[in-house]
């Protein structure tokens, strides 16, 4: 669900709101009739916060949040999906001169915004899991998100578990995946060094292990 944007479209305000409290409330109560859980895209104050009142799940961006919106989340249980990466993708793509005009002027000021709100609702409580919305870039550079949550305020060990298990138990997964324990899926990657003292070493992964088997070997 689209509750705010702002920031693909040329000429509107960073921020805008594009539905109303009632609309979401309505797709909100569709989804959980059919048992779906739902998540707004929501970048503006505003936004965010309408989306929260009417019974998100999780929100996804969320880079103009305030205290207020910190709260809601923290009393509902809703899960803030990070997406410093793109964030900090647009920002360096308007400082190369690749994004220009109003295009510039927004991804220059979203890539500080949805980090400083990451780092807020972690410190508040509130259930991050990590994702990219990396639409810039080749997904082989997505593990630099582990790397930005940690710039964020997160312990190493933090960013790791809002990139597994916490992202496992947005999705209802987590009997499945998330963790590593008897009768899971067996799905992990296998890195050289300790992230725990350098979390980019999960950006050079040498094994990827799926349902137990191995799918990718690089050592």
């Amino acid at each position: 669900v689209c509750a705010t944007g702002g920031v693909i479209s040329v000429g509107d305000d960073f921020g805008e709101q594009q539905l109303t409290e009632a609309e979401l409330k309505a797709v909100v109560e569709a989804a959980h009739m059919a048992g779906r859980r739902v998540t707004a895209h929501a970048h503006g104050t505003a936004g965010i916060k309408a989306a929260l009142r009417a019974g998100m799940d999780a929100i996804e961006h969320a880079s103009l949040l305030d205290d207020e919106g910190v709260q809601l989340m923290k009393e509902r249980g809703v899960f803030y999906v990070s997406t410093i990466y793109a964030g900090d993708a647009v920002a360096r793509m308007a400082r190369s001169g690749a994004l220009t005009g109003d295009y510039a002027r927004k991804a220059l000021a979203v890539g500080d915004m949805i980090l400083r709100s990451v780092g807020k609702a972690h410190a508040a409580g509130v259930k991050v899991a990590l994702g990219t919305d990396n639409i810039f870039e080749s997904h082989s550079t997505d593990a630099r998100e582990f790397e930005l949550a940690v710039k964020a305020g997160m312990t190493p060990m933090e960013a790791i578990v809002a990139g597994t298990r916490v992202g496992a138990e947005l999705l209802g997964w987590e009997k499945n995946i998330g963790t590593l324990e008897a009768g899971k899926y067996a799905d992990l990657v296998v890195v050289r060094g300790d992230p725990l003292t350098d979390i980019t070493v999960l950006q050079r992964v040498q094994l990827v292990m799926k349902g137990g088997a191995v799918v990718i070997d690089r050592r």
